[in-house]
């Protein structure tokens, strides 16, 4: 006897249509084309979570960078200083200081020169 697959099949086609709302043309309509769009929106969306890490690293770079440029030292030079006086600030808290509380990123330049 053969099992019919029944509302199993198209409880799993609404849900891929569902997650390709918003798509053009047959890609949000049709199951397949659907379900390709679908896949493929993943994988973009899986490396774009570890590239998303990457450009605000560099992000951080540039701000720490412009910010120590107006005391006349460099990027390189600044972290290295840092890494030798042991100080224990990651360059996300740095740039915000940077950008946020200008006084108080000096008083760290000054702490590390």
């Amino acid at each position: 006897m053969r099992v019919k697959t029944g509302y199993i099949r198209s409880r799993r086609h609404k849900k891929i249509r569902k997650l390709a709302k918003g798509y053009r043309g047959m890609r949000h309509s049709t199951f397949k084309k659907a379900n390709e769009a679908v896949m493929k929106a993943g994988q973009h969306a899986y490396i774009d979570r570890k590239k998303k890490k990457r450009t605000f690293r560099a992000l951080w770079i540039t701000r720490i960078n412009a910010a120590v440029a107006e005391h006349g030292m460099n990027y390189s030079r600044f972290i290295k200083k840092l890494n030798d006086k042991k100080i224990g600030l990651d360059r996300k808290s740095l740039s915000e200081l940077a950008v946020n509380d200008p006084k108080v990123f000096d008083a760290v330049v000054k702490a590390v020169s």
